[in-house]
Order: structure tokens, then sequence, then C-alpha cells
């Protein structure tokens, strides 16, 4: 397909006010996950107004969007899926605020409020990026185009898409992710899971505290060796080896180059948490939760066994258990669908169609530097081609299915879940036109199968 290029920026510089417009109005409805039914409802009715041939909620509550050549968005159409989360993280301290964060304000050049990088922002630049594709016909033949709000990612990543998937039984043949990307196209993230340590103890009255076996201060054992674990080198004389090892051909002979890509895996105690009969007693119990940051090679069983294998974790054998947290939430629908708190890496090559598909349309409007809005030239000093430092509703897509997946999206990441947070009018704009050229540019024909640099995969749990 021949594309004019001009054309298509021309037509999303036509669409700034209404992107500006739809990001304020969808920002103005507090947001949580599970608490999404307002900004579907705003999602829906502006879908609606610009012609999308199809609008439904399943459900979860996701809002899905189709639109098809000519309004073509039959059964026998394959599907190119943009998502975009639209649930938010709560607000913090307000005092952190200048601003009220769901009233928000704009500038000529920013909008603020909570959501408006992560991730609203990418909702507005992909239902005007579709309608220009509608506007100019620039769907590409047997194909239909799938616009996701997804729900729920901030308590749990990729939640949406494994009922997406599952439940709805839609399997796109690739996916854009609206995450914000600092200006760039990312091909990869590290995966993360959530641990759960319990340690068991024995009560007391506090005045004889030996009488006891107080799991706090066996608990405090354990953090100081998950700490070592994160912190540590990983030289043959330290005892707990640190999770840079995973950097060096040594101890991740196969996948230390997509490690080195990705950056090493980190765990931090995130939580903690006691019984006591009061506090005027040894604790009975302690438990924490532990964020782990996964990088290529490591599994979600390596990742237990380590904590498993912690000196501390030993020394107090039966006392102590380690799992994987499950999530089982109602969505704002009602609907209840439990996973596990596992979400895996994944990486895309660099040269797969789906990738080269919006590198190149990136190349044909704004040419292979990433372009930064005024103050952030420093933080986009960086490849146009790399990878998220955050999570994304990537590790179910491309992380358990396989589906191919590639970022990007207006915005910055260092401003998700920050007080005051910002997006860039021009983010919003460029984000919109590339959408509308590297859909076309997708090989409808003749592409590779070998698109998977690395992947993490599912478990062995039967989830459906």
């Amino acid at each position: 397909m021949s594309l004019d290029y001009e054309q298509i920026k021309k037509a999303a510089e036509g669409y700034r006010s209404d992107l500006t417009r739809f990001l304020r109005a969808m920002i103005s409805h507090p947001s949580e996950s599970t608490e999404e039914k307002e900004v579907v409802a705003c999602i829906k009715a502006e879908m609606e107004k610009v012609g999308f041939d199809k609008v439904e909620i399943d459900g979860l509550g996701n809002i899905i969007g189709w639109m098809g050549r000519h309004g073509d968005i039959g059964d026998d159409k394959k599907i190119i899926a943009i998502d975009s989360h639209i649930d938010t993280v709560g607000i913090g301290n307000r005092d952190n605020w200048t601003n009220d964060p769901y009233e928000g304000y704009e500038t000529d050049d920013i909008i603020y409020g909570r959501g408006a990088s992560d991730q609203e922002g990418g909702m507005a630049s992909a239902l005007y990026g579709t309608k220009i594709m509608k506007d100019l016909d620039l769907i590409p033949e047997g194909y239909k185009i799938m616009v996701v709000g997804s729900v729920m990612e901030e308590d749990c990543d990729g939640l949406c898409w494994q009922y997406i998937v599952n439940k709805d039984k839609i399997r796109p043949e690739f996916v854009i992710s609206t995450e914000p990307t600092d200006g760039g196209v990312y091909r990869g993230q590290r995966g993360r899971m959530e641990i759960r340590v319990d340690v068991k103890g024995v009560s007391c009255h506090g005045s004889a505290p030996e009488r006891g076996d107080n799991a706090i201060y066996k608990m405090a054992d354990i953090i100081n060796d998950v700490r070592a674990l994160n912190n540590n080198d990983c030289t043959e004389s330290t005892v707990i080896r640190g999770l840079s090892k995973m950097l060096d051909p040594k101890y991740n002979p196969e996948n230390y180059e997509d490690a080195r890509f990705l950056g090493r895996g980190t765990c931090t105690v995130s939580q903690i948490f006691y019984t006591s009969p009061s506090r005027c007693a040894v604790a009975d119990s302690c438990a924490i939760s532990i964020d782990r940051r996964m990088t290529a090679g490591e599994t979600y069983e390596t990742c237990l066994e380590e904590i498993r294998n912690l000196p501390a974790v030993k020394k107090y054998g039966d006392d102590v258990k380690v799992s994987m947290y499950m999530y089982a939430r109602p969505a704002w629908t009602g609907e209840v669908y439990e996973t596990e708190a596992y979400f895996p890496t994944w990486i895309s090559k660099e040269n797969a169609a789906h990738v080269k598909a919006l590198t190149d349309a990136h190349k044909a409007l704004f040419g292979d530097k990433r372009i930064a809005p005024k103050g952030q030239e420093a933080l986009r000093d960086r490849p146009l081609t790399d990878k998220w430092t955050f999570s994304t509703n990537g590790v179910s897509i491309m992380g358990r299915y396989g589906i191919p997946c590639v970022g990007f999206g207006p915005g910055a990441e260092s401003q998700a879940h920050a007080p005051n947070e910002i997006t860039w009018k021009d983010d919003l704009v460029r984000a919109a036109a590339l959408y509308a050229a590297a859909i076309p540019l997708y090989p409808t024909e003749e592409k590779t199968s070998d698109i998977e640099e690395y992947r993490g995969g599912k478990t062995n749990n039967n989830i459906l």
C-alpha cells in the first residue's frame, strides 16, 4: 500500500483538539482498578461518536471497538489490535499534587491529571489513529482493527488479555500496546511475579519474650537475605549471589545477552503483615510480599527456589512457607477471573514484521530519532527501538500466548504513578499518526514465524 505520510500527519494534527478534549474527559472520571465503569461509558460514547462499526463491553468490563475496511467486520477478517489500559492507580497523598488530579488542566503543550501518561493518553491516540485509518481508507484488505480499553491492568497486568483470549475467544494477529514509551518503539520488557513468605511463631506475654518464638524476628533475618539477594554481587565468595548474576554468561549461558538488553532482575519487600494477641505479646506470625522483576532466563520456579534457598529461610525450616500470590478481585462488572500473580518476560525480535511496521512508520513520518518535547531531550536521547522498564499487558499478550506485541505510546514512563502526572499534546498527535501509518505497513503475506527473541511462557496451571 502506498502511503501519503504528509496526509497522515495532517489528519492527525486535525484531531489535536479532539485528542485533548477526549483525554481530559477520561481523566475527569476516577478509574482505579475495578472502578472503571464511568470511564468505560466515556470511551463507548466517543467510539460511537467517531463511527466505530461495533462497540461492545465484555464480561470483565473491557471495552472493545471494531473498525473494518468499508465497515466490514465479519468473522472471516483477521484482527490487528491496539491496546490501552484505562484503569489508573490512585492519587496517593493529595498534598503532593499542585492541582486537582481529576479536574486537571491544560496548557498549549501539556495535559495534567491522573492517567494522562499512564495510560489514558494511549486510548485517545488509539481511537483517533483508528479514525484516521477509516478516514483515509488505510485498513488493510482482509483485516479489521480492534481497539481495546482494558481494565484492571494496574492491579493484575495481563489479566484483561487472559480474559480476552480465553473467554472472549479473540486472538489478534498482532497487538500494539500504547503504554508510554518516551517516543520509542518498545519490543520487550522484564516479567514480574508476586511472592509471599509466611513465618510461624509462638506468642507469649511480652514481659517474658523468651517463652515464645517471635515470628517478626525470624522474618527480620529473611528480609535481610532478600535485600542481599537484590544488592549483592555474584562473586564466588558471596554466600547469597545477587541477581546481577543473570547478566553473566557463567550463570545464564543461554539468555545473558537478552538479560543485558532487558536489564537485571530485582526483588524488594513491598509489604509486611503480622499477627499477635496484643501490643504486649510476642508476634505469632509474620508475612511479607516480595515484588520480583524477572529478566530473561528467570522463571517463576527459579524465583521461588531462590527465596526457599536463602540461608534464613532454610534456617527456620518448616516454619517458613514460600508461595506465589493468586488474584481474584471482582471486576467492575462483578466478574471474578482468578489467576496467578505471575507475569512472564518477553522480547520480540527487532526484525519481526510487527516491530518493523512501527519502526518503518516512525522513520517515514518523523525520522530515525525519538522526538522529544521541550525539557525531555535528555530522557529521550536513546535508541529508537528499546524496551520498557515497567510491566505491561504484553506479559499475557506475548508472554503467555505468543501473540506478537510491540509498543509505542504517548507520554513518559517517569510520569507513571507519580503525582502531578502530565502528558504532551504533541505525543498524542504523533502516536495517532504512527498507528495509522504502521498498520498498513504490516505485511499481509509472507511474514516470518520467527518473532520471539525470548518468552517466559505460562505455568502448568490450567487457567481458562
